[in-house]
């Protein structure tokens, strides 16, 4: 009896998954995919963003180490 309960209970999950694949795969055929320039377009403004705000953070904490060695010194 147990193990019949169990199978079933793998099945059931087994079945979950498929169906939540197949769910998936019918979602992304309503997907409007980004065209090759676009996707390039994005990726360079992401990198320069990534780069501002690094160069952004590290001004900042270059300029607060030097206060705080002032006043630890």
């Amino acid at each position: 009896m147990a193990v019949g309960y169990e199978l079933s209970a793998i099945s059931l999950k087994n079945m979950k998954l498929i169906d939540y694949i197949k769910d998936t795969k019918s979602e992304l055929k309503h997907v409007t995919w980004p065209t090759k320039q676009q996707a390039v377009w994005f990726t360079i403004l992401v990198i320069i963003i990534s780069l501002v705000v690094s160069f952004y953070l590290g001004f900042f904490d270059f300029i607060f180490s030097l206060g705080i060695e002032k006043f630890i010194i």
